[in-house]
């Protein structure tokens, strides 16, 4: 297999956790990156919803409150969501709270338990596996690795 030299900007590469660069390369860049959404798209109504989302860490991010500040019916904001920024509100949140967990990790001392709950997450197992699953690192191991960075 032949890899090129040609680089895509960092902003580009893994935001969302895509696989390896190459067999020959060998380490997740996902690990690197943070979460960095969509704000391009040009629906206004989504990106209300976006910077409301942003503003309120997504802890508490019922679809009926979403649908209220971007002025959009449930099943409209659902389906104009997912075209605009690529991802389900669902994951969108999710995605969105990790990364808020992954700056706590790397710039705090807190209990992980206690940043899940900071982030939303009451039960911690769940917060565990869903950072690994999109981190792709525990986050004992992620902050081994980020902490001070």
């Amino acid at each position: 297999m032949v890899l090129s030299n040609k680089r895509e900007p960092l902003s580009t590469r893994c935001i969302e956790g895509g696989g390896r660069l190459g067999p020959s390369l060998g380490r997740e860049q996902r690990y690197y990156s943070d979460f960095a959404p969509r704000l391009d798209h040009g629906d206004g109504a989504v990106l209300k919803v976006q910077h409301w989302l942003q503003a309120s860490g997504a802890t508490d991010a019922r679809l009926s409150s979403m649908a209220a500040i971007g002025g959009l019916e449930k099943r409209t904001l659902l389906r104009r969501f997912l075209k605009a920024t690529g991802l389900p509100t669902t994951d969108y949140c999710q995605r969105l709270r990790v990364a808020n967990a992954q700056e706590l990790l790397r710039s705090s001392v807190l209990p992980i338990d206690r940043i899940a709950w900071e982030e939303g997450y009451a039960d911690t197992s769940w917060f565990r596996k869903l950072y690994t699953r999109i981190v792709g690192l525990t986050p004992g191991e992620y902050r081994l690795r980020f902490q001070g960075r």
